[in-house]
């Protein structure tokens, strides 16, 4: 006797990818005092209590990220409790907590509530001596406590669109690889764009942002690309959706000129143009 063959399974429908919302974080640097730095986080939460931030998904949303220094990373947890803003570090060790005078770990940023840590900026690669092992070491430890690398990759001086492109995901690749990353913030940063009076041309940064979303998509880790390096109103429009945030520095200290980019990147987050690389 013959038997029906049975039918073939229906194929699992590919789940449509969760929409990240931009992302605009900002670096304090060494620049504000103790008292500085909680006057303006004070600023930034009342922004965030105003609605310029929010901690959902999807379109319209927008997260904050602040960078304070180290020292001043409790304070961002008391004043920023309850609020959707995250905070985070502007460096890491390199190395698992001991003997290692001076230095702060990843696990102490993830007890401190931190959800992100820069490494590889280019300030810490030219004036502290942060080579490419140190970063990558940087990255692994970041992932092993479960903070998301904010990655700066950028060429020292102009090149052509291709070429910066070429050397950002040089730096991307060997920063991640052998990690056990599985997420990444990307902040692409030409060098001779920071503290510059204007960033680098739009034409020039989407080309270097698609490639670095293609070398993610190849190294096979989840992430985003922002930019950095005279960022400032107007950056986000120009460079959308090609970049998924903007990377803040001097400008943004001033809180309400953060709350115009805040504002900005909430439009360019409306429905029908929500991040969903």
């Amino acid at each position: 006797m013959s038997s029906t063959p049975e039918p073939t399974p229906e194929p699992m429908p590919t789940p449509m990818p969760t929409p990240r919302p931009p992302l605009v974080a900002v670096s304090l640097k060494a620049y504000l005092g103790a008292a500085a730095t909680a006057d303006w986080l004070a600023g930034v939460r009342d922004l965030a209590v105003g609605g310029a931030v929010d901690g959902a998904s999807g379109a319209g949303a927008v997260e904050l990220a602040v960078l304070p220094s180290f020292p001043l990373l409790p304070v961002a947890a008391r004043v920023l409790e309850g609020t959707a803003v995250a905070w985070g570090a502007q460096d890491v060790a390199p190395s698992d907590a001991g003997a290692q005078t001076g230095e702060v770990t990843a696990p102490l940023l993830a007890e401190l509530g931190c959800r992100y840590a820069v490494v590889g900026h280019a300030e810490r690669r030219a004036r502290f001596g942060d080579t490419d092992e140190v970063v990558r070491a940087k990255v692994a430890r970041l992932a092993e406590a479960g903070v998301v690398p904010l990655l700066c990759v950028g060429e020292t001086e102009r090149l052509p669109a291709d070429e910066a492109a070429d050397v950002a995901a040089a730096q991307l690749a060997d920063a991640l690889t052998g990690t056990g990353a599985t997420d990444v913030v990307v902040g692409y940063e030409p060098v001779w764009a920071i503290g510059a009076p204007e960033p680098a041309g739009p034409e020039h940064v989407v080309a270097v942002a698609d490639r670095l979303h293609a070398a993610l998509a190849g190294l096979g880790v989840p992430g985003r690309v922002v930019y950095g390096g005279a960022a400032g109103p107007g950056t986000l429009t120009a460079l959308a959706p090609a970049v998924d945030g903007v990377f803040l520095g001097r400008f943004a200290h001033d809180v309400a000129a953060l709350g115009d980019v805040l504002a900005e990147a909430r439009r360019v987050a409306a429905p029908g143009a929500a991040v969903t690389r």
